[in-house]
């Protein structure tokens, strides 16, 4: 976990003008941001590129290790007492009038519980009982690991097409590079066109990383949703909620909607007011629409 900011970087079209548009949006947003020379990006990180028109400083972001923390997550689960069921995919919900009780699964399994939480990314609406609340779509992202050996890189840069997390302050730095966001349905395949955008990106912003060494490749398919907000809270099954949708902000969001979710099973009440993310708006959508007679 390194909490070192974000510097975000415009090299193209009218920089200044949308420099003072992203200041102006995270002040509205309670968060800090703040326009930063270009003579003080370039001191605090030397490996930029000399294209960089405008630039600005996010002095409270923060980057984790998603898969060490996948990792620490699961081996506390299990020190929990939490039985995991890797590779048992669930098929249908088991119902006892409007409560649902439990899932049935591929294996012929079924568990049960008092409360089903339906947490499958974009995989949530292959579930046909589910999927009026929680119409996600994949949307691919490819993205790189890299090893570099030249002026080191202390903090995530981002620019309009790509950005750069630094993993660790050693010699050769492991970097991670992104992202895609392509609307291919359930295809993981990497493809060069993917990779091409993102080293044409981070190449721009980082001009030696022309000579990084890439050392990973991979894709995943995040869970978009109709209006770009997640889909959180009780449906109108009792026993039923449901947590996805979250796009590209999983891992971040992930504390709050444990939060949330673990609040509303234990107290039937919550901490925040997370009405505009409920299932129900979709059912509600659907009701409400006007029926068209031919």
């Amino acid at each position: 976990y390194y909490a070192d900011g974000a510097i975000t970087t415009l090299c193209h079209g009218d920089a200044e003008r949308e420099l003072s548009t992203l200041v102006a949006l995270h002040h509205g947003l309670g968060l800090a941001c703040e326009p930063l020379p270009l003579d003080d990006a370039l001191e605090m990180e030397p490996a930029l590129g000399r294209n960089v028109r405008a630039a600005a400083l996010l002095p409270d972001e923060a980057t984790v290790n998603t898969r060490r923390l996948t990792a620490a997550l699961l081996a506390a689960a299990e020190t929990s007492g939490v039985a995991l069921f890797p590779g048992v995919e669930a098929t249908a919900l088991v119902r006892v009038g409007n409560r649902c009780t439990g899932v049935k699964t591929a294996v012929g399994k079924t568990f049960s519980a008092a409360h089903v939480v339906f947490a499958a990314g974009c995989w949530t609406s292959q579930i046909p009982e589910i999927k009026p609340y929680a119409p996600t779509v994949p949307v691919r992202g490819q993205m790189a690991a890299l090893h570099h050996s030249g002026k080191p890189i202390n903090r995530v840069l981002r620019s309009e097409h790509g950005y750069i997390v630094p993993r660790n302050r050693a010699n050769p730095q492991l970097l991670v590079v992104g992202s895609t966001l392509e609307h291919v349905g359930y295809e993981k395949g990497l493809t060069s066109g993917g990779m091409e955008k993102i080293f044409s990106a981070v190449n721009e912003l980082v001009p030696e990383l022309a000579r990084a060494e890439i050392t990973d490749t991979w894709c995943g398919l995040r869970p978009g949703t109709p209006d770009q907000l997640p889909i959180l809270g009780p449906t109108d099954r009792e026993g039923l909620l449901l947590a996805t949708g979250h796009y590209r902000g999983g891992i971040l969001l992930a504390p709050v909607t444990a939060k949330l979710i673990a609040e509303w099973i234990t107290e039937r009440r919550t901490s925040l007011n997370w009405d505009e993310f409920s299932p129900l708006r979709f059912t509600r959508e659907n009701t409400d629409r006007p029926v068209s007679a031919s």
